[in-house]
């Protein structure tokens, strides 16, 4: 019998097999080698501390990612509580608004008795009351008038939780000025649309939207306005009672009113003439 010397094929399997370990072996020598993580090994206050350190040189970034590791690493009790509320602070210097919202909803589920509420409540009214400013915003120096409502509305509303529920925090004070800030501001914000209806002829919004202005925000100054703007919408609108109505309110409150004086609308940038 003559002797084959030619060499035999690799079964299919076998040959599969082979390379894929040799794909493995060579998808291992191009992949490079992960960095070790330095923190494996630190103690949850050597965490917090460099997480400290990191926001006080204002690496936001950098103190979120080591007190997402504080808190995975040590899930429980007051270190992962303290990580989040520290994250939730990170977050909104960062100028993630949305991280920080949901970071501070995420507390305040999971810890409803937390000892430091009236900071978490006072934080998330900063975040909704302006989130371009830092945390010491300047009160006077802001304008809300023209924009959204609905985050004036929930920092107004976590302000109110910190006075109620919490009035000897020393969050307090400014939460309560902040308030007020923020009545002036909503009642402003309500009458500029009602405003900019009326300049349009929509004069049923316009007259909605001072009302709402007068009934939620009775001490605003801009209630003055508010009850011109219902006053004249009427009259345009022919509804005589309405009109005398809110105008003997606005010669009760506002006796020497420039509105009746003069019969002008207030804007923004001007005085508009709108008696015909």
């Amino acid at each position: 019998m003559i002797n084959d010397a030619r060499p035999r094929a690799l079964p299919p399997v076998r040959l599969f097999g082979t390379l894929a370990i040799a794909g493995a072996l060579l998808l291992g020598a191009c992949t490079p080698a992960r960095e070790p993580d330095e923190t494996l090994g630190w103690t949850p206050e050597r965490l917090y501390a460099e997480a400290k350190d990191e926001m006080g040189a204002g690496n936001y970034t950098q103190a979120v990612k080591l007190l997402e590791k504080l808190e995975s690493r040590y899930p429980f009790g007051t270190w992962a509580q303290q990580a989040q509320i520290d994250t939730a602070y990170a977050h909104y210097r960062d100028g993630e608004r949305t991280l920080a919202l949901t970071t501070i909803d995420r507390f305040l589920k999971h810890y409803p008795n937390h000892s430091r509420r009236d900071y978490v409540y006072y934080l998330k009214g900063l975040i909704n009351f302006n989130e371009q400013q830092g945390l010491l915003a300047n009160l006077g120096g802001q304008d809300l008038s023209e924009r959204d409502l609905n985050a004036a509305r929930e920092a107004f509303d976590s302000f109110r939780r910190v006075t109620t529920e919490f009035p000897d925090s020393k969050y307090a004070p400014d939460s309560l000025a902040r308030m007020r800030y923020l009545l002036n501001s909503m009642a402003a914000g309500e009458v500029h649309v009602a405003r900019y209806y009326f300049r349009r002829g929509a004069y049923v919004a316009a007259a909605n939207r001072a009302q709402i202005a007068v009934r939620r925000y009775q001490q605003s100054p801009a209630v003055e306005e508010a009850l011109f703007i219902m006053m004249r919408s009427y009259q345009e609108l022919g509804l005589d009672d309405l009109e005398d109505g809110a105008r003997r309110v606005l010669k009760r409150n506002f006796p020497d009113s420039a509105y009746l004086k003069d019969g002008r609308l207030r804007d923004d940038r001007r005085w508009w003439q709108i008696w015909r």
